[in-house]
């Protein structure tokens, strides 16, 4: 991995390139971040940074994570993650990391917690189709046939049913910078990003692209 940086999703918006094509864009607050530790060879095996992004009170930050960041010598950060950077070796802690470490053009992997949605049915959940509506039916969007009988007498792993929707982990790969705004900390990327608004973003070089 060569670049990465932490951000927060501010919401979807529409360019216009210099040809007049509109682009649907995701706006996303990247950074600054600020590296609050680093990993050498020597103590922990590996080289890394943590980077640290949005600042939080220092009421709002447990003892322990207090002494981190007193130690480090930043402020109190509300989101950390650890990357393994190609550069890792040569930036320090306290070191700043902006939105123009990515330029216009540039082909990036988006990560983000998706959108939480309760408790949903199959059909919802996994695209079942439902039953007849009509003629007396009285089966309409149940989960279908569990498929078992006295053998094996169990529901086989991997049947679609009711459940949890959303807050997953989901990566959007070989994304577009189509705009970077370094003094407002803005970079603008073609398409749709996971999460709702204010929600936290990992943006990463793409892995797929050369």
């Amino acid at each position: 991995m060569k670049k990465a940086i932490l951000g927060k999703k501010l919401g979807m918006t529409q360019l216009f390139d210099e040809n007049g094509v509109l682009i649907p864009v995701t706006v996303i607050e990247a950074g600054p971040c600020r590296v609050t530790q680093k990993k050498t060879d020597e103590n922990d095996g590996y080289t890394a940074v943590q980077l640290g992004f949005d600042e939080k009170k220092e009421k709002h930050t447990t003892k322990p994570m207090q002494g981190h960041f007193k130690k480090a010598g930043t402020a109190y950060m509300k989101y950390l993650k650890e990357f393994k950077l190609e550069g890792a070796a040569d930036m320090n802690v306290g070191d700043e990391v902006k939105a123009d470490v990515f330029a216009e053009g540039e082909i990036i992997d988006v990560t983000g917690i998706t959108k939480g949605k309760g408790y949903a049915g199959t059909i919802k959940r996994w695209g079942t189709h439902r039953g007849p509506m009509t003629h007396g039916s009285g089966y309409h969007r149940g989960p279908g046939s569990m498929g078992a009988c006295s053998t094996p007498s169990r529901v086989m792993k991997g049947k679609h049913l009711a459940g949890h929707l959303g807050v997953e982990k989901v990566t959007i790969q070989n994304l577009t910078v189509i705009k970077v705004d370094a003094e407002k900390n803005i970079i603008a990327v073609k398409g749709a990003v996971p999460g709702p608004k204010g929600g936290m973003v990992i943006i990463k070089d793409s892995v797929k692209t050369k």
